[in-house]
């Protein structure tokens, strides 16, 4: 068996260290330094650094998002699996929570009645919500598209979108639509994306707000 080289790292330095590969390995980029956090923890989730190249922040995006967290917001996801990665016990310090309409019944019979998708429904739910909301949105374009209909319409004011879907139908329209929007957003641009993504974002954000 050929004999390989593994570095010994402890426990609690894998994550420390990682970054500092990520960092390493980025070389020169264009993130100011609030934004640099969020691109090394896209990265770092992934190991795809082609989100160094494709991760857009209107100048407002970090500095709207963190002020959300500390006002208690509630960061709406278009998957399970995205509200399960975000580090809810940061989030409810600040009393806020994350929630996904995706899965509830009410949803689901409404989008089969209108002939939607079940996104695009939860979406109209998000806009209902009092309080701070921050979009977290990493599989569904439609959900995306739905969010900028709502906005463009004045019906929702969301303090934050990260919009992320990753896929091949409408995808990388849905988040060149979100660039024509005023409000704050984080986006990747082009397919790539994910719920893992979306989630990544998040708890940059609240690690951040939680350190400062």
């Amino acid at each position: 068996m050929r004999e390989i080289h593994l570095q010994q790292t402890a426990p609690g330095e894998i994550e420390a260290r990682s970054m500092a590969i990520i960092e390493q390995e980025m070389g020169p980029h264009r993130f100011t330094e609030e934004q640099l956090p969020i691109v090394k923890r896209c990265v770092h989730t992934s190991a795809d650094f082609d989100y160094v190249q494709n991760l857009f922040f209107t100048p407002d995006a970090v500095t709207a998002g963190l002020a959300a967290i500390r006002g208690g917001c509630t960061i709406v996801t278009d998957t399970e699996m995205a509200r399960s990665g975000v580090n809810k016990r940061v989030l409810g310090a600040f009393g806020g929570s994350a929630v996904c309409f995706i899965g509830e019944p009410e949803v689901a019979q409404e989008a089969k009645e209108r002939g939607v998708t079940r996104a695009l429904v939860s979406m109209e739910r998000a806009a209902k919500l009092s309080g701070p909301v921050v979009l977290a949105i990493g599989n569904a374009p439609t959900a995306l598209v739905r969010a900028c209909e709502l906005m463009e319409s004045g019906s929702f004011a969301p303090a934050l979108v990260i919009g992320v879907p990753v896929g091949f139908v409408n995808v990388v329209e849905s988040k060149e639509l979100l660039r024509t929007m005023r409000c704050p957003h984080i986006a990747a641009m082009g397919r790539k994306g994910g719920s893992n993504v979306a989630a990544a974002i998040c708890n940059a954000l609240l690690y951040m707000a939680e350190r400062s």
